[in-house]
């Protein structure tokens, strides 16, 4: 299916230079001087390469053919992570180097959509936000505004990120999982 290059989102997975790639991150750039692009970070659902690229506003890029289904997170062991499908209670496992930092975000009975290719999963896509604890985080400066200036923060799952200074630890707070950043605090 043809999209165009303004359409290409994170998670989705596009075909270009002969592979597929999965698409980590996109940036919608309008420089001063000539025509806007999309610069995306890929990586390879075969080889596990990264690459960045710069598609034209005007270019299409093939979006490729995969099925989606709901499945919800039993467990993790060792290197694997396990998922049920609710309706016909078929379980699948997916190695955590395909699901990339997401697999510490995992909670048990969350809901997630995988991707397949083949009959092969290739991805995993979690909710867009997700309640997490903060487990340690500095003390706030004083005098410091909360617009200005983010402190880091390790969660609860053990992924570091960065709040504002009125977060304290032990409370919990939504992220969002696609850019893992600090969405706001839940009370």
């Amino acid at each position: 299916m043809k999209i165009t290059a303004n359409e290409i989102k994170p998670g989705m997975i596009i075909e270009h230079k002969n592979d597929y790639w999965n698409v980590l991150k996109t940036q919608h750039v309008k420089p001063g001087k000539g025509g806007a692009f999309n610069q995306v970070e890929l990586k390879s659902v075969v080889k596990g390469t990264k690459l960045n690229e710069r598609f034209r506003s005007n270019e299409t890029i093939e979006k490729a053919e995969v099925d989606e289904k709901k499945f919800n997170f039993l467990y993790i062991d060792g290197e694997n992570c396990h998922f049920m499908d609710n309706s016909t209670f078929e379980q699948v496992e997916i190695p955590k180097s395909v699901t990339g930092e997401q697999y510490k975000l995992l909670k048990e009975n969350l809901e997630v959509s995988i991707s397949f290719m083949e009959e092969k999963p290739i991805s995993i896509e979690l909710p867009n936000n997700i309640e997490c604890t903060i487990e340690t985080t500095d003390a706030a400066i004083k005098n410091q505004t909360a617009s200005s200036s983010y402190k880091p923060a390790i969660l609860d799952c053990g992924i570091k990120i960065n709040v504002p200074p009125f977060v304290e630890s032990g409370e919990k707070i939504i992220i969002d999982t696609r850019t893992l950043e600090y969405v706001k605090r839940v009370n």
